[in-house]
């Protein structure tokens, strides 16, 4: 009986890790994997399963793709009627009947998969009863009530075979995003997060993990994202993992981990900064909320003072990415104090700050406490809060708009240098309000789709200039050294003040005879006049050549040799 495990991930270098896990833990039968993308149609995705002849057919279900996943089971059940569809994942793990409602489903696997999925197949194939199958819904043929089994037992992970070694991924290696799992479980009780429902953190066998790593690297995987809840929760096995990944890694490659800030301990953040190579590790953070009231109403516990403290010190150390997260939306914080959280957590200068929405997802506490908090939030998937009796829906939009320019202008890193001055100086006290006031300017004139990279700057020069803003010399001169340094060759010019071709000309001359860093430039790239005319941008500045704000006139000279990469110089 041909069977088939598939998903629709978000984008192609997405890997989906649970249908990976369900084919290895259910070795005797004959299982083919699919995955496809959102941005795939409907029609082609269920006329490509179908082209093998499939008997079973198996969906992976998450916030991302449920509602298409929906359609797509009703269409290839209108296709063939005579096939046998299962779906599982966290979003189908509750409320069992909206999913049996809305689509020609026939089993739900609910809980961790990889037992209940082995015995569902073993019942499909007449090896045993279908009464004896744990962890999974289905309706009764006869009177039509669903029947929930009993549960699964939770099993040991040292006992789950790897989802790692299937020659059919080693040609996709390299180009996706490896997730790798070393525990199970969490130990916190977020309300928000369906991790709280499993508080029994369980991990895998440590040698195997590395084994699976050194394979997957050998194979040329780049990206590592590791999805244990608190990586760092025990940290003697946190720390294995981190000596063996700085030991044994390969060029190029990436690791990602979800860690909790303010228990980490100061020698590990010390042992870190010293011996890891700079870029090898990006840490997620979830702050959240500053706010201790609303921290303690969704049952999180947080030591804003030490997660600071520990945050700095790994900044010091330049080696570690930081992404950072908030969530909009929780209990009891407004909109005033969900701008100090924003404050807050910006003060840290993280290279990247997710500012999220809350989710009310199925099975969560605070989705069965909506009613106390005055939610009201989107029936399907994601389920995001529209309001509650703290945040009205015009808070909300706000807070949308200030989320905007953070994505474009911040985590983007289109424009760091400028970005950097405006919050550092002028903006500092509330870079939130400047962001939401950003907000406004641009949803009143532009849409937020179909733009180029210069409107990024002109719009933001045009706001600045808007408010009349003190500083404008400066501000231009930084985005000028953003823009034409983060290209590759010469861009086209947005700016007015753009020097004539002899005066351009005829300043590189002076700067020749008179500037030591310019015959210092020539003298290390070895070109000459005629080259730096066909292969350099040079543009006044108000900056000096450690990039500080300057009365004194500056050049901004930037070099596009060909095959090399573009390197700048501010000379006088």
């Amino acid at each position: 009986m041909s069977i088939t495990l598939t998903t629709l991930n978000s984008k192609y270098i997405h890997t989906n890790l649970a249908i990976r896990y369900l084919k290895a833990n259910a070795p005797a039968f004959d299982i083919k994997l699919k995955e496809y993308t959102l941005k795939d149609t409907l029609e082609n995705i269920a006329n490509d399963l179908l082209a093998t002849n499939p008997k079973i057919i198996g969906f992976s279900v998450y916030i991302w793709n449920v509602e298409k996943t929906l359609t797509l089971i009703n269409m290839l059940k209108e296709k063939d009627p005579t096939l046998t569809i299962l779906m599982g994942g966290p979003e189908v793990s509750y409320d069992f009947d909206v999913w049996f409602s809305r689509c020609a489903i026939d089993y739900i696997i609910y809980g961790e998969g990889e037992l209940s999925f082995r015995e569902l197949m073993e019942a499909l194939h007449g090896q045993r009863d279908i009464t004896t199958v744990r962890g999974i819904v289905y309706k009764n043929l006869v009177t039509g009530e669903l029947i929930k089994a009993a549960e699964a037992p939770i099993l040991d992970p040292k006992e789950i075979l790897s989802p790692f070694y299937f020659e059919e991924d080693i040609p996709h290696l390299p180009n996706r995003i490896q997730y790798i799992e070393t525990s199970r479980g969490c130990p916190y009780s977020c309300q928000y997060c369906l991790a709280s429902v499993d508080n029994k953190v369980r991990y895998f066998d440590i040698e195997n993990v590395k084994n699976e790593i050194r394979y997957l690297m050998k194979h040329g995987a780049k990206m590592f994202k590791f999805l244990d809840r608190t990586f760092n929760i025990n940290k003697t096995y946190a720390l294995n993992i981190f000596d063996f990944i700085i030991e044994e890694h390969l060029p190029g490659t990436q690791f990602q981990f979800e860690i909790t800030a303010d228990i980490m301990p100061t020698e590990l953040i010390d042992y870190l900064n010293e011996h890891a190579p700079e870029g090898l590790f990006r840490f997620e953070i979830g702050i959240q909320s500053t706010y201790e009231l609303t921290n303690k109403l969704v049952k999180r516990r947080q030591n804003f003072d030490k997660l600071t403290t520990n945050i700095l010190r790994i900044k010091q150390g330049g080696k570690i990415v930081l992404h950072l997260d908030l969530i909009a939306g929780l209990p009891e914080e407004p909109y005033d104090r969900f701008e100090q959280s924003f404050n807050d957590v910006f003060a840290l200068r993280p290279e990247e700050l997710q500012l999220g929405f809350l989710k009310m997802l199925r099975g969560t506490g605070l989705r069965k406490q909506a009613d106390e908090f005055g939610y009201v939030y989107d029936e399907f998937a994601p389920y995001e809060m529209k309001r509650n009796d703290k945040l009205s829906e015009s808070d909300v939009e706000k807070i949308h708009l200030a989320e905007e320019i953070l994505e474009r202008y911040w985590n983007a890193h289109r424009m760091d240098y400028t970005m950097k001055f405006l919050v550092d100086n002028d903006f500092k006290t509330s870079p939130f309000d400047f962001m939401y006031r950003f907000g406004v300017y641009w949803n009143e004139r532009y849409p937020w789709i179909r733009y180029q990279l210069s409107d990024l700057f002109t719009r933001l020069y045009d706001f600045l200039e808007s408010i009349d803003y003190n500083q404008m010399p400066t501000i231009l001169s930084y985005m000028k050294v953003d823009y034409l340094t983060n290209s590759k060759i010469k861009p086209k010019i947005w700016w007015q003040d753009r020097l004539q071709k002899e005066e351009r000309r005829a300043i590189i001359n002076q700067l020749a005879e008179s500037s030591d860093e310019m015959k210092e430039l020539l003298n290390t790239h070895k070109i000459n006049l005629p080259d730096i005319f066909k292969y350099a941008v040079l543009e006044p500045v108000y900056l000096d050549n450690q990039l500080k704000p300057s009365k004194e006139l500056h050049y901004l000279i930037v070099i596009y040799l060909p095959n090399q990469t573009t390197q700048y110089y501010i000379v006088k």
